[in-house]
């Protein structure tokens, strides 16, 4: 059995680890309302966007816009963005989305398509320098609060390599935020555009539009701007997943912490009271042989 001292010292070292991560808990809390905040404010520009796109489709007005076409021939390329978090302590949230990333990526590759890889987050980075595969860019500065504007940044050079021919796919791979304990790797794919249908809604009355300046314009505008909404999405749900995963991983770690402690402080009273007794039995027995 351990000594008391060492006993104490371990205890100790526990508190301070269960203080840490119970802290780091409430702060992951705090920050996944805001983040669930982010994902909820997105939706509903996202649904209606999907829906004018819808509206506005067709077959005729398709075959005039790049983002549409559809990849012919061999030889293709595609581009994958992986989106991870800079910061780990969140259990296997980064490590499955990493998982997906090599699955997709060995499937394309015995296909025979070329894959350039993108990827956001450290941890990302990280695992395929460390694999030593080449990646196309690397994004450490979006953080858990990502804008439209980095979504443009890193979408836009990927459309226009689309629009060229360059590249025939673009696929993204991102936490999906269902719940704070459920956030599956998910696999989108974001080009080519698949205009939104309308399955599911009932075609009792044709949607009437009036169109200035025409149709054709508005599609030429509202195109990229779902593209670069699939992918803010993609950024914004990621961030909330990754504060889900990093509060449940908090509250096991501050959980289990607590359980190591239960069982130190029993084994720690338990050392203590076999040392007292030992200890009384020794003063009994001195006094025991002065007396005799």
């Amino acid at each position: 059995m351990a000594q008391p001292r060492e006993l104490r010292r371990r205890i100790k070292s526990v508190e301070s680890t269960r203080k840490i991560t119970r802290t780091m808990e409430l702060v992951a809390t705090s920050k996944l309302k805001r983040a669930q905040d982010r994902v909820l404010a997105t939706r509903p520009y996202a649904a209606a966007l999907a829906e004018v796109i819808g509206d506005l489709y067709s077959p005729e007005l398709a075959e005039r816009f790049p983002l549409l076409r559809r990849p012919t021939g061999a030889g293709r390329r595609s581009a994958l963005v992986l989106i991870t978090s800079n910061r780990g302590l969140s259990g296997p949230f980064n490590a499955n989305l990493i998982r997906e990333a090599r699955r997709h990526l060995d499937q394309l590759e015995r296909a025979g398509t070329a894959v350039d890889l993108h990827v956001v987050g450290k941890k990302g980075i990280g695992y395929f320098r460390f694999a030593k595969r080449p990646m196309a860019s690397q994004r450490i500065d979006i953080g858990d609060k990502p804008t439209a504007a980095h979504a443009a940044e890193l979408v836009d050079p990927l459309m226009r390599q689309f629009e060229t021919g360059a590249v025939d796919a673009v696929d993204v791979i991102y936490a999906q935020f269902k719940s704070a304990i459920s956030t599956p790797p998910t696999l989108l794919r974001i080009l080519p555009l698949v205009p939104p249908g309308r399955a599911g809604r009932a075609p009792a009355r044709p949607t009437n539009y009036l169109l200035r300046p025409s149709a054709e314009a508005i599609l030429e505008r509202l195109l990229p701007l779902y593209v670069r909404n699939q992918l803010y999405r993609a950024l914004v749900e990621t961030a909330a997943a990754f504060q889900g995963a990093q509060r449940t991983a908090m509250k096991n770690a501050t959980d289990n912490a607590g359980d190591i402690l239960d069982v130190l402080r029993r084994t720690y009273n338990r050392a203590r009271q076999a040392q007292i007794t030992q200890e009384l039995a020794e003063i009994v027995g001195g006094a025991e042989a002065l007396q005799g």
